[in-house]
């Protein structure tokens, strides 16, 4: 009996919380903030605003949520990737002392930085619709300031997309979602049938009906159980090379100066094109596009 399927036995056989573990089980996890429970606007998303450290613990519970039932299901590796904002959201002090936590800017592989092919399934939680997307709470992709779309091999994606896609070059399937209904829809219709904890409902950009924090960790702790408990029915979000990476910009200027680059084809006066042989390239790319500035320093 293979180990995936010994687990999902374990599992069927125990409760939610009382599995017993699986040797060698390795789960990634990657949080952003702008699809956990209760969050509407930038009060809860950033250091300004008036809830945002109330917020911040929030985001710590729904990953150890997470967590916890991903230990139940016989977890022995865990690796939390803190993606939201400068990278240093979560409380440390909150999470189990047992794993480790990527955080901070610039990563090559951005929100899915320290994945690889050793791990069975990657989780993303409080995660957002894209901003292609009509509907969703905070609605988009990488910058709702500066980008209007994202595009891989010429389909409009998430950030749910792009993280699925870096794990599936490593052959790693994103199991479980949480966030608004309309990312799950969303990242369903894309990877396929994940398990998907709806904690709000999209009533606009900056409004939703939420359910209460208590909640949302029961729902999540239930849904990434019921994803482990059926690994096996899991594909990874695989794109074969080369990755052709299209970004729209609002502004016409970031499209003309990155199209100075030879690697870089100017597609129309606000978007850009760039292919790289896989999607590691792709990222790092997106990375760079994101994260350069001509005045950083240390």
């Amino acid at each position: 009996m293979n180990r995936r399927i010994a687990l999902a036995c374990t599992i069927l056989m125990a409760t939610p919380l009382a599995t017993s573990a699986q040797e060698g089980l390795r789960v990634y996890i990657s949080a952003d903030m702008e699809g956990v429970v209760g969050t509407v606007t930038g009060d809860q998303l950033g250091p300004g605003g008036f809830e945002y450290q109330r917020f911040r613990e929030i985001m710590t519970r729904e990953v150890n949520a997470a967590i916890a039932a991903a230990r139940a299901a016989g977890a022995t590796e865990i690796l939390v990737s803190d993606s939201h904002g400068n990278g240093e959201n979560l409380l440390v002090e909150l999470l189990p002392q047992d794993i480790q936590l990527v955080r901070a800017w610039p990563r090559p592989l951005m929100m899915m930085e320290g994945i690889d092919g050793s791990f069975d399934a990657a989780i993303l939680i409080g995660y957002h619709s894209s901003t292609t997307n009509t509907r969703g709470v905070r609605a988009h992709t990488m910058s709702s300031a500066n980008l209007t779309a994202v595009r891989l091999n010429g389909v409009a994606v998430p950030e749910a997309g792009i993280s699925a896609a870096i794990a599936g070059h490593f052959g790693v399937p994103v199991v479980m979602i949480s966030g608004d209904d309309a990312i799950v829809e969303e990242a369903r219709g894309l990877l396929g049938d994940l398990e998907g904890a709806v904690v709000k409902w999209s009533l606009g950009f900056h409004s939703a009906r939420t359910l209460m924090p208590e909640a949302s960790y029961a729902l999540i702790r239930e849904k990434t159980a019921a994803a482990l408990a059926r690994l096996d029915g899991f594909e990874p979000y695989r794109l074969e090379g080369p990755v052709e990476l299209e970004i729209s910009f609002k502004s016409y200027r970031a499209a003309e100066l990155l199209a100075y680059l030879p690697i870089v084809e100017r597609v129309d006066s606000h978007t850009i094109r760039f292919v790289g042989k896989d999607m590691l390239e792709v990222s790092a790319f997106m990375e760079f596009v994101m994260s350069y500035e001509p005045g950083l320093s240390p």
